[in-house]
């Protein structure tokens, strides 16, 4: 087991590669009553299409990684969230474009809460009989995000920025799609994609490393897996210069005020999970240079009317892409428009005049990271594993001090390019 201390911010943490190939993140956290863990799987909703070892190619219908997850907990004579709920411990989960993880808080009992977490991940029971019955469920999950304007807006915005890929279907999958999935689906994906060797472990708060570390190594090796895992080859999004993002489009509901989103979608150019990181971060810094609510662009739009409290903006970054998403509701949507993306294309004229703005909006993001560090549960949730090298909050808290001015340059070069720009609005239907 790998000991690594900030000596800055006093935090030790411990890594290690198990024989299986899990790899098990703890960070001890002195003062804490409570603990987080959150174990996660390198696969999600766009993954549903994947090429094996033997070049056998495998197609499964959309949403089957959410369904797979919410099957997960369910077992042949219990269900995890009741053996989970009888110790007091939180349990959950949640399934994105590129990870499924699944999570527990406690305040005691964590060795038979870890058992409960590894057992329930890593022995599926899926049926006919069981899938059957989440269809309804999930059907109307899908139904509820429909009815939702922000969802709508969201995923119409995802639709423009990638219409010939995976990420323009909701996560969930559709109403149709999910009637498609069966049991064999589910086990298909699971042999494929939660093998330990694609899976990591991370616990955060209150925990003894060595003890912690010797129930989890116990609990594995007690379990048989593939002694070698490949993992599948799976969805890697085309160049946006190869396909066409779609400029505009809409979509009418049941609102009282429009709502408009204005997306920018970047292109992949990292070589290592820790470049990413900083690219992140320094592209986190420039479009709060940009929007921040003390700058001088947020301020000329929120006097103009043009904007008002809903106004947000931000980065996602996931396996294989990254976008930028900007937002609001106000009656003036082609205003907004065309105004964040004259912002967007003056990104460096900015930067040339922004230096003092810049030392301060750094400034105010390290302190942010820095407050991040007293909840467990928000340094848990802002580890993404491979994505960035494995880099805890720590990690990025060092990486954010080594940014400069030149480094946000290198983002507007990169991400701020007319040709990938898009507009979605949700109008109201009279």
């Amino acid at each position: 087991m790998n000991k690594q201390v900030d000596e800055q911010l006093k935090i030790s943490r411990y890594s290690q590669v198990l024989d299986n190939g899990l790899r098990v993140e703890l960070l001890p956290m002195a003062g804490y009553h409570k603990t987080y863990a959150i174990m996660s799987a390198d696969v999600g909703s766009i993954d549903n299409d994947f090429c094996l070892a033997d070049g056998q190619h495998v197609h499964l219908p959309a949403g089957v990684a959410h369904y797979l997850e919410h099957k997960l907990f369910e077992k042949k004579d219990h269900d995890a969230f009741d053996l989970f709920g009888k110790l007091g411990a939180d349990s959950n989960a949640f399934t994105d474009f590129t990870r499924t993880s699944y999570l527990f808080s406690t305040a005691g009992k964590l060795h038979q809460c870890l058992d409960i977490l590894l057992d329930f991940v890593q022995e599926p029971y899926f049926t006919p009989e069981l899938v059957d019955k989440e269809r309804g469920i999930i059907a109307s999950e899908i139904q509820m995000y429909q009815d939702q304007p922000a969802e709508r807006l969201y995923m119409g915005m995802m639709a423009n920025l990638y219409p010939h890929d995976p990420m323009r279907n909701d996560i969930a999958g559709t109403v149709n799609s999910i009637q498609k999935i069966t049991a064999d689906d589910l086990y298909q994906l699971y042999d494929n994609f939660y093998h330990p060797a694609n899976m990591s472990l991370l616990v955060v708060g209150k925990l003894d490393p060595q003890e912690t570390m010797a129930w989890i190594v116990d609990n594995q090796a007690k379990k048989q897996f593939r002694a070698h895992y490949q993992r599948p080859r799976s969805f890697t999004p085309a160049d946006p210069t190869a396909r066409d993002v779609i400029r505009s489009g809409h979509v009418t509901m049941p609102v009282t005020r429009p709502q408009v989103m204005v997306g920018l979608r970047g292109i992949q150019h990292f070589t290592s999970g820790r470049e990413r990181l900083k690219y992140r971060l320094s592209a986190d810094l420039l479009l709060a240079l940009l929007f921040d609510e003390n700058s001088a662009n947020f301020l000329k739009l929120y006097n103009a009317g043009i904007i008002d409290d809903t106004f947000g903006y931000q980065l996602e970054m996931q396996r294989g892409f990254h976008f930028a998403g900007f937002s609001t509701a106000t009656e003036q949507g082609d205003a907004f428009i065309n105004q964040v993306e004259d912002i967007l294309n003056r990104a460096d004229a900015e930067l040339d005049r922004s230096q003092q703005f810049f030392t301060t909006i750094k400034r105010a993001w390290i302190g942010r990271l820095v407050g991040m560090l007293d909840s467990p549960e928000t340094v848990a949730e802002r580890f993404a594993g491979r994505l960035y090298d494995n880099a805890l909050l720590t990690d990025e808290i060092a990486a954010l001090k080594t940014i400069e001015l030149k480094d946000l340059q290198r983002v507007v070069d990169l991400l701020i390019k007319p040709a990938r720009l898009t507009n979605y609005q949700v109008l109201p239907k009279n």
